[in-house]
């Protein structure tokens, strides 16, 4: 029996291609408008892309759009990925590629030469980052992929396995290093590692900022009294979790509160107010997913 296509889903998939394409217009600006103007580079297949452009143009004279290069690349490694593992990846990933291709070329076309924005080299390079790891935390939030190193690590997952991380570090060590090879000067090589990490960096704090979350036990004498008041007044979530003292050998329950971090404060002063002498500890806890907190569907 096929799946019933309702006008909900319609919405959900046009929101989702539509924030595809305004996370990769972000990234492809990052690159174009802040990064190319500078000189510098970075990692992943737009890193590689651009150095590739470059010995395109001092070895055959020929100006190759990075954009298209970027296409071009992850095109071979799509059909490689294809061959090796399977058509395994997904629809979106192909549709991220070709929008960031797009996106590049385009803002290659329009934007003026030069450093338009004349800011310093260091400020560009850092704002090309954030504009780039935003780009690239839109794109992931909605399950697409900036292709890349994903295709990468996909195929060396085929035979070995190798943590993701790993290979991110070693293929941008590699190919912000090459740039050496292609009359780059050392001091675009280590503004390609700030780019890099600013990506990772900003990439990081947007995926988690909305899922980190605290997890608070509270060990009281009258954990009942805690509990209700705490469901009451907090209008969060309590478990009690069974726990025994040491010294004491006495029997007791443990409350347990899973609440955003910026509802954690409030929490422990309202625990102060039940019982001052509680015993709290807070953790930070990432991912949260069910009623309250991040759905299951979005993962």
């Amino acid at each position: 029996m096929k799946p019933v296509v309702t006008g909900q889903m319609v919405l959900k998939s046009v929101k989702e291609y539509s924030l595809m394409v305004v996370g990769m217009m972000m990234y492809s600006f990052g690159w174009i408008g802040c990064i190319l103007p500078v000189g510098g580079t970075g990692g992943g297949a737009s890193g590689l892309s651009l150095v590739l452009c470059h010995a395109v143009r001092v070895c055959l004279g020929v100006d190759i759009q990075i954009g298209t290069m970027v296409f071009l690349l992850n095109a071979v490694l799509l059909l490689g990925a294809g061959f090796i593992v399977g058509w395994n990846f997904g629809v979106k990933t192909v549709f991220c590629v070709v929008v960031l291709s797009m996106g590049m070329n385009f803002w290659q076309s329009v934007l003026p030469p030069g450093d338009f924005l004349h800011l310093e080299r260091i400020l560009s390079v850092i704002l090309g980052g954030i504009l780039a790891g935003l780009g690239i935390a839109t794109c992931f939030a909605q399950g697409g992929s900036t292709g890349g190193t994903d295709i990468v690590a996909m195929i060396i997952n085929k035979y070995r396995t190798v943590s993701y991380g790993r290979i991110l570090i070693c293929s941008d060590f590699f190919i912000i290093g090459s740039t050496l090879l292609v009359g780059y000067h050392i001091d675009t090589v280590i503004y390609g590692f700030v780019m890099t990490a600013v990506v990772g960096y900003t990439t990081d704090l947007v995926m988690a900022g909305n899922q980190q979350s605290n997890q608070v036990l509270i060990v009281t004498h009258d954990y009942e009294k805690m509990a209700a008041a705490i469901a009451e007044n907090v209008h969060r979530g309590v478990t009690l979790i069974d726990s025994q003292g040491w010294y004491s050998k006495k029997t007791s329950k443990i409350v347990m509160v899973v609440c955003r971090k910026r509802e954690t404060s409030m929490l422990l002063k309202f625990v102060k107010t039940v019982d001052p002498d509680a015993f709290m500890t807070v953790g930070s806890v990432m991912g949260v997913y069910g009623k309250g907190f991040q759905t299951l569907t979005k993962i």
